[in-house]
């Protein structure tokens, strides 16, 4: 069956229209082609060529113009799957071919993310013939690009921070195992001509914060070695994204929202389960809806994505859709016309899978052998998984973003997709698919941070005095307390001061002491009386209660 089939036959099946709150058909939009940048260097062009890209859409062209006339920072924001990786990995690539001592650092928000880079951006420095004179060896540049997170194996740590000039992290990593180390990156960090931020609308709250923070640090530490980085940042739709992007890099920030990459026919669907007990208000399970609708979509042929809110839902949705998959309801004309899926075809996807399982789920979802993956948000960020064409949403995700990002994983090139919201019974759930126009109209969230909340910027000043002394003056990227929280930690004798110079005086590394993703500080141990249950316990303030 095809996916207009499929969704004709969803749009026929009176049981399944009685509870939709709304079908939205979001049009199909050609793209907006441009000439390749005049500036862009012949390695680049050809490169392009070879992979039938003769031009780019207008944002790639414009963001990449932007970054080669030197701007200090720039911010792309359009829709999953519009080609944003282009939009900083053509500059890069192109300072990397002009100059032999630049280097790059990319930044992703979780691991899965960077090593699905590595292989796209391997992919094109083996495509670029000028990096055979640049020292890049093969697809993935024989320590020319590396990844460096908490999965890189000991024995290649050093050849990378010696060799590397493209280097795939975190912040978390950036944060723990770079900085504070940062006489061991001299070569990397003197070199350091683009930072770039994917997916910087996850940076928000207190991890926002505690990044925009590592950022000040990195810039102190890289203008310690005499390099003063673009910085480069992409983003999926928010509503402020030029106040987010330049908290994170404290630089003037030029904002590309002019999609001009093409869409293909998207249906959103919005779906309330049916009440079984109406005086109650009890509702059929959104796991089993979902899953209906899952084998639905897979046994109509369509390469199918699920999510499930938490780690529980997701293992459930997978061993009922398995289920699903092996019995049938259906009359026997759509039996006879239903694609047969193997069980084991379709796959789970959260934290605490092996890497190496992540890395063979998301390959098998680019060569169709995964037809269908049930994930946690995990896969909710810009991962390359192929030509999907049918999402379900069990509940909603918690905000307007997330709901596009989860949608946009599907219908990534100019093919007809669909994707369905299955609520919950929960207020907030109903509330969502019974007034559509709160979803499907309004603008999306605005991403906050506050890099001088002075919880965070106290913790963090202290891993920027280990790394670098303070002298008076000087200010810890654009806060306004930097001379009182220096007098703070002068006071706690983590620094002392000699003469005009504040030298870390602590023990240890500051950096192990807390984590980018919380407020925290040392654990807490809550145990009530004299009972016999094991205590619960937790990050906290460093205030300790008992």
């Amino acid at each position: 069956m095809s996916i207009g089939d499929v969704i004709a036959e969803l749009g026929r099946d009176s049981g399944f229209m009685a509870n939709v709150t709304a079908w939205e058909t979001l049009p199909a939009r050609a793209g907006q082609l441009v000439e390749l940048p005049e500036a862009l260097h012949p390695a680049l062009r050809g490169a392009l060529q070879r992979r039938g890209i003769p031009q780019l859409y207008s944002h790639q062209a414009e963001a990449v113009t932007s970054a080669l006339e030197g701007r200090p920072s720039i911010a792309v924001v359009t829709p999953t799957a519009s080609g944003k990786t282009l939009c900083y990995m053509l500059p890069v690539l192109q300072a990397l071919l002009n100059d032999a001592e630049a280097t790059a650092l990319f930044l992703f928000p979780t691991k899965a993310l960077a090593h699905d880079q590595l292989a796209e951006i391997g992919d094109w420095i083996g495509a670029s013939a000028g990096f055979d004179s640049a020292g890049a060896d093969g697809p993935a540049g024989a320590g020319f690009l590396a990844a460096y997170d908490g999965d890189t194996p000991a024995a290649q740590r050093r050849p990378i921070r010696q060799n590397a000039r493209a280097v795939l992290s975190n912040p978390d990593m950036l944060h723990a195992g770079v900085l504070p180390y940062h006489g061991d990156w001299a070569r990397f960090l003197a070199g350091l001509r683009y930072v770039i931020i994917d997916e910087m609308h996850s940076y928000r709250g207190v991890f926002g914060s505690h990044v925009a923070n590592v950022m000040r640090r990195l810039r102190r530490v890289a203008g310690h070695y005499g390099s003063h980085p673009q910085f480069l940042l992409t983003s999926a739709t928010i509503a402020n994204p030029q106040q987010l992007a330049e908290s994170l890099s404290e630089h003037p920030v030029k904002v590309i929202d002019n999609n001009g990459a093409p869409q293909g026919r998207k249906h959103i669907v919005l779906y309330a389960p049916p009440l079984y007990d109406p005086i109650q208000g009890l509702r059929r399970s959104s796991v089993l809806e979902s899953q209906e609708l899952a084998v639905r979509f897979l046994k109509g042929g369509l390469q199918t994505i699920v999510f499930g809110r938490a780690r529980l839902t997701v293992e459930l949705l997978l061993s009922y859709i398995r289920e699903g998959l092996q019995g049938s309801d259906r009359s026997g004309e759509e039996e006879e016309n239903a694609v047969h899926i193997s069980p084991s075809a379709v796959r789970g996807y959260r934290g605490g899978y092996l890497p190496l399982e992540r890395r063979q789920i998301e390959s098998g979802l680019r060569n169709g052998s995964v037809r269908g993956v049930v994930a946690t948000n995990a896969l909710e960020l810009g991962i390359d998984i192929g030509q999907l064409e049918a999402a379900v949403i069990c509940g909603y995700p918690g905000t307007i973003a997330a709901a596009w990002q989860q949608w946009g994983r599907v219908g990534r090139t100019t093919g007809e997709s669909v994707a369905v919201l299955v609520a919950t019974a929960g207020a907030l759930d109903q509330y969502v698919v019974n007034n559509p126009r709160y979803l499907l109209r309004r603008s999306p969230e605005r991403a906050l941070a506050n890099a001088d909340n002075l919880m965070l910027l106290v913790d963090q000043m202290r891993c920027a005095a280990f790394e670098l002394p303070f002298a008076e003056g000087d200010r810890f990227g654009r806060s306004p307390f930097t001379g009182e929280v220096l007098e703070l930690l002068a006071e706690e004798k983590s620094v002392q001061q000699f003469g005009n110079r504040f030298l870390w005086r602590g023990e240890g590394y500051p950096s192990r002491q807390f984590g980018l993703r919380s407020v925290g500080g040392e654990p807490v141990v809550v145990q009530a009386g004299s009972s016999d249950r094991a205590p619960a316990s937790g990050a906290g303030s460093r205030q300790r209660f008992t």
